[in-house]
């Protein structure tokens, strides 16, 4: 007499092994194996293969969340016709898996709207893809984050923030005005990844000599851009904006011609608060108060008096008037 084999609880086991997608999977793919006659191993592949495909699926959407992306965007949406001055062959080592594992960086330069952070964000998430992680921030974000953490003696608690991640996307250096203190801070994260070889993308919309105004210290912000480039690129975007391509604007185009200066006569100076002129229209009011003229009266008279009436008859009055 044979004993019957114990139930196997497959859907328990496949709780407790953590296996959500092929505990999901597997009741209507054994039915396609059956109808198809598909073999053990055949059955198994599918079913981890799937497994697989899910778990990295998910890893790429919790790595998007950490992220902490301001827009999700990818290389395929940018636009290379419209920005001239890069092309995707120029992005082709920052793409792949060598990007994060030889620690390069990045330098993206342009004037408003040229896709900078576009570009970013696509570099970041093609590398999340690759197996690694992101951290999007902006500068004034980093900067105002470690300096309060400086001041409160707690910069060792919170630098790893922004020195652990695989990749860090620093956003607008120099968009807004910094602390004293913006140039010390950005150079202990920049070094510290420039020592362990972790990649850094920022983006600007100043030229990298006008750094040391924007950071306060000359000296410093060479040393950052020199730790970022020494095995990095500097991109220099330009033309139009894409949010205001389809005004078809040219906002970055020279400035109308100025104003002449006011003339000059007879090499005086004209003063630097004038005084208001009297108008000759006399619909327009006069702003300058008339000046007040002084006026002196002088009058000759003789008099005589009437012998029949006692009173006294002004005679060849004669008056002149002067004027100070």
């Amino acid at each position: 007499m044979t004993t019957a084999a114990p139930v196997i609880d497959l859907d328990a086991l496949l709780r407790r092994l953590h296996l959500p997608t092929v505990r999901r999977l597997y009741p209507e793919l054994a039915q396609r194996a059956e109808a198809e006659s598909l073999g053990y191993r055949e059955f198994l592949a599918i079913l981890m293969a799937e497994e697989v495909a899910h778990r990295a699926q998910t890893r790429i959407q919790r790595c998007v969340r950490r992220a902490h992306f301001p827009f999700f965007k990818t290389i395929d949406e940018y636009d290379f016709t419209f920005q001239a001055a890069v092309r995707l062959s120029l992005l082709g080592s920052f793409l792949g898996p060598e990007f994060v594992t030889q620690g390069h960086g990045l330098v993206l330069s342009g004037a408003s709207g040229t896709g900078k952070t576009h570009l970013a964000v696509a570099i970041a998430y093609r590398a999340i893809q690759n197996g690694f992680e992101a951290l999007f921030t902006t500068a004034t974000a980093l900067i105002d984050d470690l300096s309060r953490a400086t001041r409160t003696g707690k910069l060792r608690t919170v630098l790893p923030t922004y020195t652990h991640p695989h990749v860090l996307v620093i956003d607008e250096v120099g968009y807004l005005s910094y602390g004293p203190d913006a140039a010390n801070v950005l150079f202990q994260v920049v070094n510290d990844r420039y020592l362990n070889r972790r990649p850094m993308i920022l983006t600007t919309n100043k030229p990298l000599p006008a750094w040391g105004r924007v950071l306060h210290d000359p000296d410093l912000a060479e040393a950052i851009l020199d730790r970022i480039l020494e095995r990095g690129r500097h991109l220099d975007l330009r033309g139009p904006s894409y949010r205001t391509k389809h005004l078809k604007l040219d906002v970055s185009g020279p400035a109308g011609p100025r104003s002449a200066p006011p003339a000059r006569i007879s090499g005086n100076e004209r003063p630097e608060f004038p005084e208001p002129t009297t108008l000759n229209d006399p619909h327009q009011s006069i702003t300058k108060p008339p000046r007040h003229i002084p006026v002196r009266v002088r009058c000759d008279a003789r008099q005589e008096k009437d012998p029949g009436e006692g009173e006294v008859v002004e005679e060849g009055v004669q008056s002149s008037i002067e004027i100070a």
